[in-house]
């Protein structure tokens, strides 16, 4: 019995990591001494690439004569901008346009006297950086059942952004209840356009195909998001990084097989994958 493979036209790298790789590649083959806090991409694969183009990571800044800082697709706070320049680094910032955008966003608010709410991952970089753009501290909320409500109350006016790759329908149910507490409420949805169409295509292919791989490193938050609206919809979900977690019995009597990525997947570990399965 044949299988039919559906891969999701949205699966793998989004334009802003494709930038910043970009970017990361071209910075390292300039021969300088190239630093990044943290990872550049929630991705193993990617990681390691980045690794062997001489590109170092470091946990904190340090004093440097000639080093150029590389600023992440995730993006960073203000302070880590000032530090980095006062102890002599060169900044070059591969900060995702779509991430730099809420940046904005938040400053305007603020200055305008808006209380700052960010919808998103508490300790999650992107987040992180949204707030560290701030001369006050914003609140943040990552779930339903994280609202503060007793805090939310005595709130006037808010401006409400959500993290770029958070989950639509739980950000605008958070919304609705913000909504009913605050009395002048502001709402950027600044949910991006590849993690909607990532989203939009997950929430019909569970019910088109028998079985959904999606591939992703398990510290990828838009990942995880992905395979959680697919298992709500279809109990045989599988989530896998590479084609070693992959296991035979999963495609058993299986017609229709659909697959998608997250948006900091290589294009060769969803090849690779596709090959195996055709090839089993």
């Amino acid at each position: 019995m044949s299988m039919r493979i559906n891969v999701a036209k949205s699966a793998g790298f989004c334009l802003g990591v494709k930038r910043a790789l970009d970017i990361a590649f071209k910075t390292a083959a300039s021969g300088k001494k190239v630093y990044m806090l943290g990872d550049i991409v929630h991705n193993e694969n990617v990681v390691r690439e980045i690794e062997k183009s001489g590109i170092k990571k470091i946990s904190k800044l340090k004093n440097t004569k000639s080093g150029i800082l590389l600023i992440r697709a995730h993006g960073a706070s203000y302070g880590t901008f000032i530090q980095a320049a006062k102890l002599g680094f060169t900044i070059i910032d591969a900060t995702c346009p779509m991430v730099k955008e809420i940046h904005s966003i938040v400053k305007d608010m603020q200055n305008k006297g808006y209380k700052i709410i960010v919808i998103g991952d508490k300790n999650h970089e992107e987040v992180l950086g949204i707030s560290g753009q701030l001369r006050e501290k914003a609140l943040v909320i990552d779930g339903l059942n994280g609202i503060p409500l007793a805090k939310i109350k005595k709130i006037q006016k808010a401006c409400v952004v959500p993290q770029s790759t958070q989950n639509v329908k739980k950000v605008l149910e958070i919304v609705d209840v913000l909504k009913a507490h605050i009395p002048e409420l502001k709402f950027f949805n600044t949910i991006c356009k590849p993690t909607r169409a990532k989203q939009e295509e997950i929430m019909h292919m569970p019910l088109e195909n028998d079985v959904i791989i999606v591939i992703g490193s398990k510290n990828s938050a838009n990942t995880k998001r992905l395979y959680e609206i697919s298992r709500s919809l279809n109990k045989k979900t599988w989530w896998v990084n590479s084609k070693d977690e992959i296991k035979p019995g999963w495609f058993k009597d299986v017609k229709r097989l659909g697959i998608t990525a997250g948006a900091s997947t290589p294009e060769y570990t969803i090849n690779n994958i596709v090959r195996y399965i055709k090839s089993l």
